[in-house]
C-alpha cells in the first residue's frame, strides 16, 4: 500500500486508540497477574454448616459467608485432601496426596512429631515468595515440627510435651518458617492451643478460649500491615487456619448463648464473624478489589459436636450427604469451597468441577504463569479455568478420598468406588461392624442419582468398579495423578484386597 498523508494519519490513529487501551489494560492485567491472596480454612465445619449451601437443613446462620459466597464462585463438589486435618493441610501445601508419605492413617498427635513436609519439597508459600509474595501462615499447622525445650528449671521439674504442647521458651525446629513461611503465628493444633507461638519460638501461655478471638486479630492485624506493601507491588499470601469450630468448642463469652443450636452453634457463629472481620479488614484498607479470597473446610463436622442433638434439633452439619468428619463417605470430606475474586470470577456463580483442596497449587501456579518442577505437585489440577468461565468441567481425571483408618475411595465422574464394606471412620457401620453383618467389602455409588450414599452398587456395576480399582492402583504406583514422570512415594502404599473386585493394573 503506498504511503500517503492520509494513510499515515490513519495508522497514527491506530496507534494512539492501541496505545490508549493498553493505557487502561495493562495496570488491570498487572493487577490479574499478581493478586494478593488470602486462604481461610475452617476446622471441622460441615458443609451444611454454612446457612448459603444448606437452606432447608441448616439452622445456623452465617451472614458472613453467605455473603462471600454471593460475591464469587461456590465450587459444589468441592473435597478436602481427606476426612482429617493433618492429611488436608499436607495436599494444600504440597499439592500431593498425603497417603504418599509415611502417614497413611490418623493425624499427628500435637507433641513432638518430624515435619511431615520434607525440606526439599517445594510448598505453595514457597513458590509465591520466589513470585515476590511475602507469606505469612497464622493459626493451627498440624504437620509436625520438633521442640527443643528450654533447660529444666532450677529444682529440676521436667518439661514434657503433652496436650499443653511445647513449654513457653521452646524453639521449633522445622515449622512453618522453614517450609516456605516468612511469618507464623499460631500452635500445633486444636489440643495444644495454650502454647502460642510466633515465628520458632513458644511465646506465651494462653487459655484455649482466647485462640480464635486473638488469631482474628492477628490476621486483621497482618492485613493492616501489608497494604501498603501491597498496593506498591508487593503482594501477600495470608494462610488463616483457623482453630474452629474443632473440639474443644470454646465459643468467646461474647458468643455465649447466641445461637439455639448450644455451644456448637455459637462457635460457628463466632467463626462466620471472623470471617467476617477479616473480609472487612480488606475493604477497609482498599486491598478487596486486588485480593483473591478462598473459604474452606479441612474436613466434615465431627461426630464429637453432638450431631445429634443438632439433627434431632433440625440442624444437619453434613447437609443431605452421608457420614461425618473421619468418614469415607461424602460428609467426611465434602467441604464449603468459596472463591472471591473481583474482575476475575463472576459473582453469584456455581461450578460444578470436581475439585480438591491439593488443586490450589496448580491454580496459583497457573495464574502466575508459573511452570513447575516435575517434582512439584503431582497431584494437583488447575481449577483456573472454571474460575474464569471458560471451562463446563475440568481436566481432573480422578479424585482419590482416605479416611482417618486408611481406607482409600476413589472418585471419577459421578461414580465412587470405596475400599472397603463400612464408613472407614467413626460412623456405622464400621468396618468391622460391616464384616459381621456380612456387607461387601467395597462400595460402589452413583453420587448423581444417589448423593447420599444409600444404595450399594458393587454387586451390579463390577465392570464400573474394575475399572476405577485399576485406575487407584496406577495412581498409586505412578507416584502422581497428572501427566508427567512417574515419581516415589515416599513409603509403600498398600491397597486392600477385594473379593468383590477384580483388580487389573493394565491401561
Amino acid at each position: 500500500m503506498p504511503v500517503t498523508p492520509r494513510s499515515l494519519r490513519t495508522l497514527a490513529a491506530l496507534l494512539l486508540a492501541a496505545l490508549a487501551w493498553l493505557s487502561l489494560a495493562t495496570p488491570a492485567h498487572a493487577a490479574a497477574a499478581k493478586p494478593n491472596i488470602l486462604y481461610i480454612l475452617a476446622d471441622d465445619l460441615g458443609t451444611g454448616d454454612v446457612s448459603a449451601l444448606n437452606p432447608s437443613r441448616g439452622k445456623i446462620p452465617t451472614p458472613h459467608l453467605d455473603r462471600l459466597a454471593a460475591q464469587g464462585m461456590i465450587f459444589s463438589d468441592a473435597h478436602s485432601g481427606a476426612s482429617v486435618c493433618t492429611p488436608t493441610r499436607y495436599g494444600l501445601l504440597t499439592g500431593r496426596y498425603a497417603w504418599r508419605t509415611r502417614l497413611q492413617k490418623g493425624v499427628f498427635d500435637g507433641g513432638s512429631d518430624e515435619p511431615l513436609i520434607s525440606a526439599d519439597r517445594l510448598t505453595l508459600p514457597a513458590l509465591l515468595r520466589q513470585q515476590g509474595y511475602a507469606t505469612a501462615c497464622l493459626g493451627k499447622w498440624h504437620l509436625g515440627f520438633l521442640a527443643d525445650a528450654p533447660p529444666p528449671s532450677p529444682a529440676g521439674t521436667k518439661r514434657t510435651m503433652g496436650d499443653a504442647g511445647p513449654p513457653l521458651g521452646s524453639r521449633i525446629v522445622g515449622g512453618p518458617t522453614t517450609r516456605g513461611f516468612d511469618y507464623f503465628w499460631g500452635c500445633s493444633n486444636a489440643r495444644t492451643m495454650a502454647s502460642l507461638i510466633e515465628g520458632d519460638r513458644v511465646i506465651e501461655r494462653l487459655p484455649p478460649v482466647e485462640m480464635l478471638p486473638r488469631l482474628t486479630q492477628r490476621a486483621v492485624d497482618y492485613l493492616g500491615a501489608h497494604a501498603a506493601a501491597a498496593k506498591s507491588g508487593r503482594p501477600f499470601f495470608l494462610y488463616v487456619a483457623l482453630t474452629s469450630p474443632h473440639t474443644p468448642i470454646l465459643p468467646a463469652p461474647a458468643w455465649q448463648g447466641k445461637s439455639p443450636l448450644g455451644a456448637y452453634g455459637d462457635f460457628v457463629m463466632q467463626t462466620d464473624a471472623t470471617v467476617g472481620q477479616i473480609l472487612a479488614a480488606l475493604d477497609r484498607h482498599g486491598l478487596a478489589e486486588n485480593t483473591l479470597v478462598v473459604f474452606t473446610s479441612d474436613n466434615g463436622c465431627a461426630v464429637q459436636a453432638g450431631v445429634d442433638k443438632l439433627e434431632a434439633a433440625g440442624h444437619f452439619a453434613s447437609a443431605q450427604y452421608r457420614g461425618y468428619k473421619a468418614d469415607g463417605w461424602e460428609g467426611g470430606h465434602r467441604v464449603p469451597f468459596f472463591v472471591r475474586w473481583p474482575g476475575q470470577v463472576s459473582p453469584g456463580t456455581r461450578h460444578a468441577a470436581l475439585i480438591g483442596h491439593g488443586d490450589f497449587f496448580a491454580t496459583t501456579a497457573d495464574l502466575l504463569g508459573v511452570r513447575l518442577p516435575a517434582t512439584a505437585a503431582p497431584d494437583s489440577v488447575s481449577f483456573l479455568p472454571a474460575l474464569r468461565g471458560n471451562a463446563p468441567s475440568l481436566a481432573r481425571p480422578a479424585l482419590v478420598h482416605h479416611s482417618i483408618r486408611g481406607q482409600f475411595s476413589i472418585r471419577e465422574g459421578h461414580y465412587k468406588l470405596i475400599f472397603g464394606g463400612g464408613s472407614g471412620g467413626y460412623g456405622k457401620p464400621g468396618d468391622a461392624d460391616a464384616r459381621s453383618q456380612g456387607l461387601p467389602d467395597a462400595q460402589l455409588y452413583d453420587l448423581r442419582a444417589d448423593p447420599a450414599e444409600t444404595t450399594n452398587l458393587i454387586a451390579t456395576h463390577r465392570a464400573e468398579a474394575t475399572r476405577l480399582a485399576a485406575l487407584l492402583h496406577r495412581i498409586v504406583a505412578d507416584g502422581r495423578s497428572t501427566p508427567g514422570p512417574a515419581q516415589p512415594n515416599d513409603d509403600v502404599v498398600v491397597l486392600p484386597s477385594l473379593k468383590s473386585v477384580t483388580v487389573s493394573t493394565k491401561p
